[in-house]
């Protein structure tokens, strides 16, 4: 599956859930684990590539749609959203999946396109309010 993500060099090209923004996508190492780097503009954020597993089993198991909720860091997560999910401390990593002190949110905004890429969820792409389940 990290293939398909893409390198350095080659990064895989996406677009945010509202579809007005393109960023980029690839894997590479940091501490000798395998991280999703995420370049949106000029700003790099680092996700833990377990994200993608944990995130399909859990909407897996949801068995519904979820709201992305995306959020900065600095700012709460709506409850029972993706990205209230990815910096909960019931988890499987036990709190946030962003690794990049100040830039650890977003996953409601960056990680549901890349799922949606690698054929493992369905997103909307309404203007706001987008959600997504798992496939």
């Amino acid at each position: 599956m990290k293939e398909k993500i893409g390198t350095k060099d080659q990064p895989l090209a996406l677009k945010t859930p509202p579809l007005t923004s393109e960023y980029t996508m690839h894997v590479d190492q940091k501490d000798g684990k395998d991280v999703l780097v995420c370049t949106v503009g000029k700003t790099v954020l680092h996700y833990d590539i377990r994200i993608l597993e944990d995130l399909h089993q859990m909407l897996m198991a949801h068995g519904d749609w979820m709201e992305l909720g995306s959020s900065d860091e600095q700012k709460p997560a709506k409850e029972g959203t993706v990205e209230a999910w990815g910096r909960s401390a019931n988890n499987p990593v036990g709190g946030w999946y962003g690794l990049k002190k100040g830039l650890r949110g977003r996953v409601g905004m960056y990680i549901p396109p890349l799922m949606e890429a690698l054929g493992l969820a369905e997103v909307t792409h309404e203007a706001k309010g987008n959600r997504m389940r798992g496939i």
